[in-house]
Protein backbone atom coordinates (compact mmCIF):
# COMPACT_ATOMS: atom_id res chain seq x y z
CA UNK A 1 0.00 0.00 0.00
CA UNK A 2 1.29 3.42 -0.95
CA UNK A 3 0.93 6.33 1.43
CA UNK A 4 0.63 9.96 0.39
CA UNK A 5 2.60 12.00 2.91
CA UNK A 6 2.13 15.28 1.05
CA UNK A 7 1.02 18.25 3.14
CA UNK A 8 -2.71 18.83 2.55
CA UNK A 9 -3.76 22.02 0.87
CA UNK A 10 -5.66 24.55 3.01
CA UNK A 11 -8.91 23.45 1.36
CA UNK A 12 -8.19 19.76 1.97
CA UNK A 13 -7.41 20.50 5.62
CA UNK A 14 -10.66 22.45 5.94
CA UNK A 15 -12.60 19.62 4.30
CA UNK A 16 -11.34 17.15 6.90
CA UNK A 17 -12.34 19.48 9.74
CA UNK A 18 -15.89 20.00 8.50
CA UNK A 19 -16.70 16.55 7.12
CA UNK A 20 -18.96 15.68 10.06
CA UNK A 21 -21.20 17.65 12.40
CA UNK A 22 -20.20 15.37 15.26
CA UNK A 23 -17.70 17.37 17.32
CA UNK A 24 -16.93 19.75 14.46
CA UNK A 25 -13.96 21.79 15.80
CA UNK A 26 -15.28 25.33 15.36
CA UNK A 27 -12.20 27.15 16.65
CA UNK A 28 -9.78 25.16 14.51
CA UNK A 29 -11.92 25.41 11.38
CA UNK A 30 -12.46 29.15 11.90
CA UNK A 31 -8.73 29.72 12.42
CA UNK A 32 -7.95 27.79 9.24
CA UNK A 33 -9.90 30.26 7.09
CA UNK A 34 -6.87 32.57 7.15
CA UNK A 35 -4.77 29.98 5.31
CA UNK A 36 -6.11 31.25 2.00
CA UNK A 37 -4.06 34.39 2.61
CA UNK A 38 -1.48 32.90 5.02
CA UNK A 39 -0.89 29.35 3.68
CA UNK A 40 1.95 28.79 6.14
CA UNK A 41 -0.16 29.76 9.15
CA UNK A 42 0.32 27.37 12.07
CA UNK A 43 -3.28 26.75 13.11
CA UNK A 44 -2.17 24.62 16.04
CA UNK A 45 -0.28 27.61 17.42
CA UNK A 46 -3.46 29.67 17.20
CA UNK A 47 -5.25 27.00 19.22
CA UNK A 48 -2.40 26.99 21.75
CA UNK A 49 -2.65 30.78 22.09
CA UNK A 50 -6.35 30.48 22.90
CA UNK A 51 -5.60 27.68 25.36
CA UNK A 52 -3.20 30.00 27.16
CA UNK A 53 -5.91 32.65 27.47
CA UNK A 54 -8.31 30.01 28.78
CA UNK A 55 -5.76 28.93 31.38
CA UNK A 56 -5.41 32.54 32.55
CA UNK A 57 -9.16 32.84 32.87
CA UNK A 58 -9.40 29.58 34.79
CA UNK A 59 -6.89 30.89 37.32
CA UNK A 60 -9.16 33.86 37.93
CA UNK A 61 -12.50 32.08 38.24
CA UNK A 62 -13.38 28.50 39.06
CA UNK A 63 -15.64 26.47 36.85
CA UNK A 64 -17.54 25.67 40.04
CA UNK A 65 -18.27 29.33 40.88
CA UNK A 66 -21.87 30.56 40.53
CA UNK A 67 -22.83 30.94 36.89
CA UNK A 68 -23.45 34.67 37.12
CA UNK A 69 -20.02 35.19 38.73
CA UNK A 70 -18.36 33.23 35.93
CA UNK A 71 -20.16 35.21 33.26
CA UNK A 72 -19.22 38.53 34.88
CA UNK A 73 -15.59 37.41 35.25
CA UNK A 74 -15.51 36.40 31.58
CA UNK A 75 -16.78 39.81 30.51
CA UNK A 76 -14.18 41.61 32.59
CA UNK A 77 -11.41 39.33 31.31
CA UNK A 78 -12.34 39.37 27.61
CA UNK A 79 -13.42 42.97 27.13
CA UNK A 80 -11.52 44.56 30.01
CA UNK A 81 -8.22 42.83 30.76
CA UNK A 82 -7.58 41.50 27.25
CA UNK A 83 -9.16 44.52 25.55
CA UNK A 84 -11.07 42.74 22.79
CA UNK A 85 -13.46 45.06 20.95
CA UNK A 86 -15.03 45.64 17.59
CA UNK A 87 -12.96 47.25 14.86
CA UNK A 88 -15.25 50.19 14.26
CA UNK A 89 -12.56 52.11 12.35
CA UNK A 90 -12.01 49.45 9.67
CA UNK A 91 -15.00 47.14 9.94
CA UNK A 92 -14.66 45.53 6.50
CA UNK A 93 -10.96 44.71 6.72
CA UNK A 94 -10.37 41.08 5.83
CA UNK A 95 -8.15 40.58 8.87
CA UNK A 96 -11.14 41.12 11.14
CA UNK A 97 -12.28 37.63 10.09
CA UNK A 98 -8.93 35.93 10.69
CA UNK A 99 -8.62 34.69 14.25
CA UNK A 100 -4.83 34.85 14.47
CA UNK A 101 -4.99 38.53 13.55
CA UNK A 102 -7.88 39.19 15.94
CA UNK A 103 -5.82 37.63 18.72
CA UNK A 104 -2.93 39.93 17.83
CA UNK A 105 -4.78 43.20 17.31
CA UNK A 106 -7.61 42.53 19.80
CA UNK A 107 -9.99 43.90 17.16
CA UNK A 108 -12.53 42.06 15.06
CA UNK A 109 -16.09 41.85 13.85
CA UNK A 110 -18.91 40.38 15.94
CA UNK A 111 -18.64 36.82 14.67
CA UNK A 112 -14.86 36.47 14.99
CA UNK A 113 -14.95 37.95 18.48
CA UNK A 114 -17.84 35.60 19.27
CA UNK A 115 -15.87 32.50 18.30
CA UNK A 116 -13.12 33.42 20.75
CA UNK A 117 -15.60 34.43 23.47
CA UNK A 118 -17.44 31.13 23.12
CA UNK A 119 -14.24 29.14 23.46
CA UNK A 120 -13.25 30.95 26.65
CA UNK A 121 -16.77 30.71 28.05
CA UNK A 122 -16.82 26.96 27.61
CA UNK A 123 -13.44 26.66 29.29
CA UNK A 124 -15.14 27.76 32.53
CA UNK A 125 -18.12 25.51 31.90
CA UNK A 126 -20.66 28.13 30.89
CA UNK A 127 -23.62 27.02 28.77
CA UNK A 128 -23.30 29.37 25.82
CA UNK A 129 -23.94 29.53 22.11
CA UNK A 130 -23.67 31.90 19.19
CA UNK A 131 -26.74 33.54 17.68
CA UNK A 132 -27.08 34.34 13.98
CA UNK A 133 -29.17 37.39 14.71
CA UNK A 134 -30.16 39.46 11.66
CA UNK A 135 -27.43 41.90 10.76
CA UNK A 136 -25.21 41.36 13.79
CA UNK A 137 -23.92 38.12 15.30
CA UNK A 138 -24.55 37.79 19.04
CA UNK A 139 -23.71 35.38 21.87
CA UNK A 140 -25.85 34.20 24.73
CA UNK A 141 -25.38 32.47 28.06
CA UNK A 142 -28.03 30.32 29.69
CA UNK A 143 -28.71 30.79 33.39
CA UNK A 144 -31.28 29.27 35.71
CA UNK A 145 -33.00 32.68 35.72
CA UNK A 146 -33.16 32.87 31.93
CA UNK A 147 -30.63 33.99 29.35
CA UNK A 148 -28.17 36.81 28.88
CA UNK A 149 -27.66 38.02 25.30
CA UNK A 150 -24.41 39.89 24.66
CA UNK A 151 -23.12 41.93 21.75
CA UNK A 152 -19.52 40.70 21.28
CA UNK A 153 -18.68 43.87 19.38
CA UNK A 154 -19.15 46.02 22.49
CA UNK A 155 -19.55 43.63 25.39
CA UNK A 156 -22.98 45.10 26.12
CA UNK A 157 -25.77 42.84 27.41
CA UNK A 158 -28.99 43.47 25.53
CA UNK A 159 -32.48 43.73 26.94
CA UNK A 160 -35.57 42.37 25.24
CA UNK A 161 -36.50 45.88 24.10
CA UNK A 162 -33.05 46.51 22.62
CA UNK A 163 -33.21 43.25 20.72
CA UNK A 164 -36.65 44.19 19.40
CA UNK A 165 -35.27 47.52 18.18
CA UNK A 166 -32.39 45.84 16.36
CA UNK A 167 -34.69 43.28 14.84
CA UNK A 168 -37.14 45.93 13.65
CA UNK A 169 -34.29 47.93 12.12
CA UNK A 170 -33.25 44.97 9.97
CA UNK A 171 -36.69 43.66 9.03
CA UNK A 172 -38.39 47.00 8.35
CA UNK A 173 -37.00 47.52 4.79
CA UNK A 174 -38.31 44.15 3.61
CA UNK A 175 -41.40 43.61 5.72
CA UNK A 176 -42.51 47.03 6.89
CA UNK A 177 -42.57 48.57 10.36
CA UNK A 178 -43.86 46.46 13.21
CA UNK A 179 -43.35 43.13 11.46
CA UNK A 180 -40.70 41.98 13.95
CA UNK A 181 -42.94 42.86 16.89
CA UNK A 182 -45.34 40.11 15.88
CA UNK A 183 -42.74 37.33 16.06
CA UNK A 184 -41.35 35.59 19.16
CA UNK A 185 -37.80 36.64 19.88
CA UNK A 186 -36.78 33.04 20.47
CA UNK A 187 -37.28 32.51 16.75
CA UNK A 188 -34.16 34.63 16.23
CA UNK A 189 -32.21 33.43 19.28
CA UNK A 190 -31.75 29.78 18.45
CA UNK A 191 -28.19 28.63 18.98
CA UNK A 192 -26.14 28.51 15.78
CA UNK A 193 -24.33 25.29 14.93
CA UNK A 194 -20.59 25.34 14.16
CA UNK A 195 -21.41 24.78 10.48
CA UNK A 196 -23.79 27.73 10.46
CA UNK A 197 -21.21 29.95 12.15
CA UNK A 198 -18.53 29.00 9.62
CA UNK A 199 -20.97 29.63 6.76
CA UNK A 200 -21.67 33.12 8.08
CA UNK A 201 -17.95 33.84 8.46
CA UNK A 202 -17.32 32.72 4.89
CA UNK A 203 -20.31 34.73 3.70
CA UNK A 204 -18.75 37.84 5.20
CA UNK A 205 -15.47 37.15 3.39
CA UNK A 206 -17.29 36.47 0.13
CA UNK A 207 -19.07 39.81 0.38
CA UNK A 208 -15.78 41.64 1.04
CA UNK A 209 -14.01 40.01 -1.92
CA UNK A 210 -16.93 40.50 -4.29
CA UNK A 211 -17.16 44.17 -3.32
CA UNK A 212 -13.44 44.58 -4.03
CA UNK A 213 -13.76 42.53 -7.25
CA UNK A 214 -10.98 40.32 -5.92
CA UNK A 215 -12.13 37.26 -7.85
CA UNK A 216 -9.22 34.98 -7.01
CA UNK A 217 -9.88 35.31 -3.29
CA UNK A 218 -13.64 35.18 -3.85
CA UNK A 219 -13.32 31.84 -5.61
CA UNK A 220 -11.14 30.48 -2.80
CA UNK A 221 -13.79 31.44 -0.27
CA UNK A 222 -16.57 29.94 -2.36
CA UNK A 223 -14.60 26.72 -2.70
CA UNK A 224 -14.72 26.56 1.09
CA UNK A 225 -18.44 27.34 1.13
CA UNK A 226 -19.12 24.52 -1.31
CA UNK A 227 -16.98 22.20 0.80
CA UNK A 228 -18.86 23.25 3.93
CA UNK A 229 -22.32 23.24 2.32
CA UNK A 230 -22.17 20.78 -0.60
CA UNK A 231 -25.89 21.19 -1.32
CA UNK A 232 -25.80 25.00 -1.40
CA UNK A 233 -26.49 25.08 -5.13
CA UNK A 234 -26.42 28.88 -5.39
CA UNK A 235 -22.78 28.83 -4.31
CA UNK A 236 -21.84 26.70 -7.33
CA UNK A 237 -23.46 29.25 -9.61
CA UNK A 238 -21.83 32.20 -7.86
CA UNK A 239 -18.45 30.54 -7.98
CA UNK A 240 -18.85 30.07 -11.73
CA UNK A 241 -19.72 33.76 -12.12
CA UNK A 242 -16.70 34.75 -10.01
CA UNK A 243 -14.19 33.06 -12.30
CA UNK A 244 -12.14 35.69 -14.17
CA UNK A 245 -12.81 36.11 -17.86
CA UNK A 246 -9.62 34.23 -18.68
CA UNK A 247 -10.84 31.05 -16.95
CA UNK A 248 -10.89 28.12 -19.35
CA UNK A 249 -14.13 26.43 -20.36
CA UNK A 250 -12.93 23.19 -18.81
CA UNK A 251 -12.65 24.94 -15.48
CA UNK A 252 -16.19 26.26 -15.78
CA UNK A 253 -17.87 23.06 -16.90
CA UNK A 254 -18.10 21.23 -13.56
CA UNK A 255 -19.57 24.32 -11.95
CA UNK A 256 -22.39 24.61 -14.46
CA UNK A 257 -23.15 20.89 -14.38
CA UNK A 258 -23.57 21.12 -10.61
CA UNK A 259 -25.79 24.15 -11.00
CA UNK A 260 -28.05 22.31 -13.43
CA UNK A 261 -28.44 19.52 -10.88
CA UNK A 262 -30.23 21.92 -8.54
CA UNK A 263 -33.53 20.44 -7.29
CA UNK A 264 -36.74 22.08 -8.45
CA UNK A 265 -38.37 22.00 -5.00
CA UNK A 266 -37.05 23.30 -1.70
CA UNK A 267 -37.84 21.97 1.78
CA UNK A 268 -40.57 24.03 3.40
CA UNK A 269 -41.09 22.36 6.77
CA UNK A 270 -39.71 24.33 9.68
CA UNK A 271 -40.03 24.12 13.41
CA UNK A 272 -40.69 27.42 15.09
CA UNK A 273 -40.59 28.08 18.82
CA UNK A 274 -43.87 29.31 20.21
CA UNK A 275 -42.90 31.30 23.28
CA UNK A 276 -40.31 33.82 24.36
CA UNK A 277 -37.63 32.79 26.81
CA UNK A 278 -37.07 34.49 30.11
CA UNK A 279 -34.67 37.40 30.32
CA UNK A 280 -32.03 38.67 32.66
CA UNK A 281 -29.38 41.30 32.05
CA UNK A 282 -25.97 41.87 33.58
Amino acid sequence: MQHDWATPTPLQYFAVLVQSDDDLPLLEAAASLAQDDWPELDVQQVLADVDQLAARLQRQVSGQAPVFDRLSALGQFFFGELGFAGNANDYYAVENSYLHRVLHTRRGIPISLAVLWLELARSIELAVDGVSFPGHFLVQAHLDEGRVVIDPFTGQSLSQGELRERLDEWTRPASGPGFAQELPLTLFLEGATPRQILARMLGNLKHIHHSAQDWQRAVAVQDRLITLLPRAWDEYRERGLAWPSWASCSARAPTWRCTCARPTRRPTATTLPSACGRWVAI
